[in-house]
């Protein structure tokens, strides 16, 4: 019974055990047409238009018209001033740019969100900074301070090639940034604008975390991947994130980052085998929530699922039984 109990324990430290949270309900999943680049990396809900972003365009956002099955991006055209120095160190810059004349995209834009205003806010992982797109006026880079790098450098984030922040979500005041740093030792940092310069309140680092989780039983051929965030988005006071490589999405404490509950949408992705990619390893990229449900996008990095399907994907969760703050 001792050595039972002590093989649990290493498990679920291992991440190799992981508790079997509630399904969502797949309702439609939508086709996105008109993406320059493909490679939808990021969602937002501002007021009542879906926004997308591609991690392949530097000089274009999109709005999504949705009002078909099939989905179209309606371009619009970004003037992006140069990007200031947040801190990173040369050799990550450097491979960036090297990267940028094969794939495209030096800007690499992974999240976007809006406060409730209907600015935009852009995070861009190759340079660890954020771009505002107001309603009116120019784009411009937000004055950060290179302590939240430094921060999230000494708590072992921010540390590798393409493995920087992967998403944000900006407060309806348009006053608190959420950053979610994806892998290596993924983590939530906050930074809060201070009259023009945007510091830490205290801490920038919510939280740092390593280690490994294992996908989900519905996965062909399933095994541990590091954890990792897709993308982080906030509802009702709640941070939300997107779980790549476990299926899931988890509502987490604002303020500590602490998880409180999650979900597995595990089932209606990967249940339907016509709707499986090949790929050995999540390729969800984007989250938005809303009291209805969960947006979520999927680049399948220009490669097609079994089906033949080569567009970009955003898939529609149903809100689970009891809402979002159901189990609080």
């Amino acid at each position: 019974m001792r050595h039972a109990l002590a093989a649990m324990l290493l498990l679920i430290a291992s991440g190799a055990w992981a508790e079997p949270w509630p399904q969502l309900r797949l309702l439609s999943e939508h086709p996105v047409e008109g993406l320059r680049g493909g490679n939808l990396s990021g969602l937002a809900l501002c007021g009542k238009d879906l926004w997308t972003i591609s991690d392949r365009d530097d000089d274009q956002i999109y709005r999504l018209d949705t009002r078909a099955p099939v989905w179209q991006a309606v371009t619009v055209r970004i003037d992006v001033p140069p990007v200031p120095d947040s801190g990173l160190p040369w050799g990550l810059r450097s491979r960036t740019w090297a990267a940028s004349f094969i794939r495209g995209g030096d800007l690499d834009f992974e999240g976007i969100s809006c406060d409730a205003a209907g600015n935009q806010y852009l995070v861009s992982e190759a340079h660890a900074a954020v771009l505002q797109v107001p309603v009116d006026g120019a784009p411009n880079w937000l004055r950060i301070s290179p302590n939240m790098v430094r921060q999230a450098r000494a708590s072992g984030m921010l540390l590798h090639f393409n493995a920087l922040f992967e998403g944000l979500a900006v407060n309806p005041a348009g006053d608190r940034i959420w950053l979610a740093a994806e892998r290596g030792r993924r983590g939530l940092m906050v930074v809060d604008r201070q009259q023009t310069l945007w510091n830490c309140s205290g801490g920038c680092v919510l939280m740092s975390q390593a280690g490994t989780q294992m996908q989900p039983a519905q996965f062909p051929d399933a095994r541990e991947w590091p954890r990792d965030f897709a993308d982080v988005a906030l509802f009702n006071g709640k941070l939300f994130t997107l779980e790549r490589n476990a299926f899931q999405i988890c509502r987490r404490d604002a303020a500590t980052a602490e998880v409180e509950r999650c979900w597995s949408f595990a089932a209606g992705a990967l249940n339907d085998e016509q709707r499986r990619y090949s790929q050995p390893f999540g390729l969800v990229e984007a989250l938005v929530i809303d009291a209805q449900g969960a947006w979520i996008g999927v680049d399948n990095n220009d490669k097609p699922r079994n089906d033949g399907e080569l567009r970009s994907m955003v898939w529609r969760f149903e809100a689970p039984k009891g809402g979002w703050s159901a189990g609080s």
